[in-house]
């Protein structure tokens, strides 16, 4: 209890510092913002937190949840000098919340297995006005995690493929389908068809049990470093890019690469 005390204490201080700043003798900056304009650098806290976990970073997670928490902090200051909501309501909506949908752990509900729990849970949901699976997405998620969310829903469902060669093959049919449109020259038909190719990917890393936008962020990553190296050995050599031809670039990139596996 003396660490949740400890953390109820912290809270009430970072809301009254809030007030202060949005206050008349506080900061104009604070003063002036609306939960629109802080959109951006709400967004930006969340990734640098999703940075901090990958990094494995105990000390950089606690500073940025820090971070985090401000806005969570301000958005709410903002709804209550509104008049709209506090944030004391938005603490018991989601406390509310995670006590119905989990029956089996805060009533006499009995559950058997995971599949058990999923089943209550949608039915839960339902109960509570949700028409749709697909309700209630953010649609400003990135478009590989939005992909992912979609497939975990429907897959919640059993509608999904129960053996990943059949995902294999709805990739490679994609693909067929992406070829046939570049041939066609049909700049609206390659792009749907690029959707559905992507679809089909996001499908597979879930069947592999990887997350796609951490794949690519990866990729991007290996590829920049990897890039800069090649920078890094023109720059030794009083060499630019366009003194060399792609095979060049592409030995360059390939030395690269050995190396990086020594």
């Amino acid at each position: 209890m003396e660490k949740l005390a400890q953390a109820s204490e912290a809270l009430e201080r970072l809301i009254k510092i809030v007030q202060t700043l949005r206050g008349p003798d506080g900061c104009e900056w604070d003063r002036a913002q609306t939960s629109k304009s802080l959109r951006p650098y709400l967004l930006e806290e969340a990734y640098e937190v999703i940075e901090s976990i990958n990094e494995e970073d105990p000390q950089k997670i606690k500073e940025e949840l820090g971070d985090l928490l401000l806005h969570i902090v301000f958005q709410a200051e903002l709804g209550n000098d509104n008049q709209e909501f506090h944030l004391a309501e938005s603490i018991n909506y989601i406390s509310d919340k995670l006590v119905r949908r989990h029956p089996h752990v805060f009533s006499n509900t009995q559950v058997r297995d995971l599949k058990d729990i999923k089943r209550n849970w949608e039915e839960i949901k339902k109960a509570e006005g949700r028409k749709s699976l697909m309700e209630g997405l953010p649609k400003s998620l990135p478009a590989l995690l939005q992909a992912r969310r979609i497939q975990e829903r429907a897959a919640e469902v059993n509608f999904e493929w129960d053996d990943i060669k059949f995902v294999w093959e709805k990739l490679s049919e994609e693909i067929d389908e992406l070829k046939e449109a570049v041939a066609e020259k049909d700049l609206d038909k390659i792009e749907d068809e690029m959707g559905d190719v992507l679809f089909s990917i996001v499908n597979l890393s879930r069947f592999l049990k990887t997350n796609p936008e951490e794949a690519l962020k990866r990729t991007n990553k290996k590829f920049i470093n990897r890039f800069k190296q090649i920078e890094n050995h023109l720059e030794a050599r009083g060499l630019a890019f366009s003194d060399m031809s792609l095979d060049d670039l592409d030995a360059i990139w390939e030395q690269i690469k050995k190396d990086e596996k020594i």
